[in-house]
């Protein structure tokens, strides 16, 4: 009996699985094989919130297995040992796995091709099953990558996408493979108190659900703080319970500018993607330096803990970073402007408000965390570096009658309409009653220091 091994990571799915079907087509018997990489934990990447996530989609993908007449195989330790083992107990001759673009993943395939080959091995590499297109398939004619999204998008949007494959109806997996338990939510502290549910079935009820009730009207609402009307898919995609391939085609059978609008920020997702997959050293560094002298969070101690906290005293501010805290999730409007208000307004280094973010986001993924925090910095792709976000015009474009700030900060639910966004301007016994803080700093202030920190003033 010839058998192969489909290692997961990012892709904790049977529907449009390009690994798990080479390896069906290719083999008697096939393991599903998931190991809780020490590596990744050695690393700082194991948030609760993320490792809550992880276990509803690992009990998901077994219980998907078991409905076909297999099951998955967990093992944890450093990730090319384990599958070293589990190859050798199973007679396995291949192994089958997504490609990754960071530095780690990178070097892991590296490791694991050589001890694979060692031991009269194969490993196989499947592109396009993390992102819709690999890193690699668009280039510009002088790089080799995209260092702006517009150009690049207009070749994503040319370029054609593989067809999704089906999931499988059968999985053999021999007895020779044995499994660690699985893990457990409740086995997890610290996680966020809202944090949604993770697995391939709740990926695809919301899939379905935002096709038929969301989609639509996307282009139009998608900024909108109070409305929540964004997919919310993005947890999925990042733990691969849902195939970008297949959102890209389904909601471009949904059709309208709603959709178009909406495959975009897919395409955005693989920019970042094709960008690391090249620059690794840009999850740590500037992609392109401005020669900034960032406030470490030593310096901006106090500063800092009141934006984690969401006690600057710009409400919209406050209401994103609490949301960030209660679900492990913020509103995609709501990224941009703390992103705006700790890198620039209060100019302190980009990596500090990253790395806070990878410690709440179930969503957390170094491509497209650490790249939008720098598109926001200034030090990235953006082909406008020194923009600043202002928070009061935001909010009052974004959140007009301040629904949002008041859902998220509930000492400021007696103020009525916008002037919940500048509570500093109550008088009287109205500010008394607002057990709320004064502004940690003056938006011109913020201003003025950036100006003069980027040689603009």
């Amino acid at each position: 009996m010839t058998v192969s091994i489909v290692l997961f990571t990012s892709d904790l799915r049977l529907h449009d699985h390009p690994p798990l079907r080479a390896a069906l087509d290719g083999a008697d018997a096939v393991v599903p094989l998931f190991v809780r990489d020490e590596g990744v934990a050695d690393a700082g990447f194991t948030a609760p919130n993320r490792m809550a996530f992880l276990a509803d989609c690992l009990a998901d993908l077994e219980a998907g297995l078991r409905d076909r007449g297999g099951r998955l195989v967990l093992r944890s330790g450093d990730v090319v040992s384990e599958v070293a083992a589990v190859a050798a107990e199973a007679g396995a001759d291949d192994v089958h796995v997504a490609a990754g673009v960071s530095a780690y993943a990178q070097r892991r395939e590296e490791r694991l091709r050589s001890a694979l080959e060692a031991d009269g091995r194969a490993l196989h590499v499947h592109d396009a099953v993390i992102t819709a297109l690999a890193p690699g398939a668009v280039t510009p004619a002088a790089s080799d990558h995209f260092a702006v999204f517009t150009p690049y998008h207009r070749q994503w949007e040319r370029h054609p996408l593989r067809d999704a494959v089906a999931a499988p109806r059968v999985v053999r997996v021999p007895d020779a493979a044995a499994s660690e338990p699985l893990p457990s939510r409740s086995e997890v502290s610290g996680v966020s108190e809202g944090l949604a549910r993770g697995g391939e079935q709740e990926a695809r009820k919301r899939l379905t659900a935002w096709l038929r009730g969301g989609i639509g009207a996307y282009e139009d609402r998608h900024d909108d703080l109070p409305g929540d009307a964004t997919s919310r898919l993005s947890p999925h995609l990042h733990f691969g319970t849902l195939s970008p391939v297949e959102l890209v085609h389904r909601a471009r059978g949904a059709g309208g500018p709603g959709a178009e609008a909406f495959v975009r920020q897919v395409a955005w997702r693989d920019f970042h993607h094709q960008v690391l997959a090249v620059r690794p050293d840009a999850s740590g560094s500037d992609y392109r330096t401005r020669h900034d002298r960032w406030r470490s969070e030593d310096e901006a101690k106090d500063d800092v803990e009141a934006w984690k906290e969401g006690r600057t005293g710009y409400p919209v501010v406050d209401a994103a970073m609490r949301q960030l805290r209660h679900e492990g999730w913020m509103h995609n409007r709501g990224r941009l402007l703390t992103a705006s208000f700790l890198a620039k307004t209060l100019y302190v280094d980009w990596r500090v408000g990253a790395r806070h973010f990878l410690d709440l986001l179930v969503d957390g993924d170094v491509a497209n965390n650490q790249l939008n925090w720098q598109w926001m910095a200034g030090t990235g792709t953006d082909s406008r570096p020194n923009r600043v976000l202002n928070p009061v015009t935001q909010a009052r474009r974004y959140d007009p009658d301040g629904s949002y700030v008041r859902r998220w900060v509930p000492e400021l639910a007696g103020i009525a309409g916008s002037a919940v966004h500048e509570p500093w301007k109550l008088q009287g016994l109205d500010r008394a009653a607002c057990d709320y803080p004064e502004p940690i700093v003056e938006l011109s202030e913020g201003l003025a220091r950036f100006k003069q920190a980027r040689g603009l003033d």
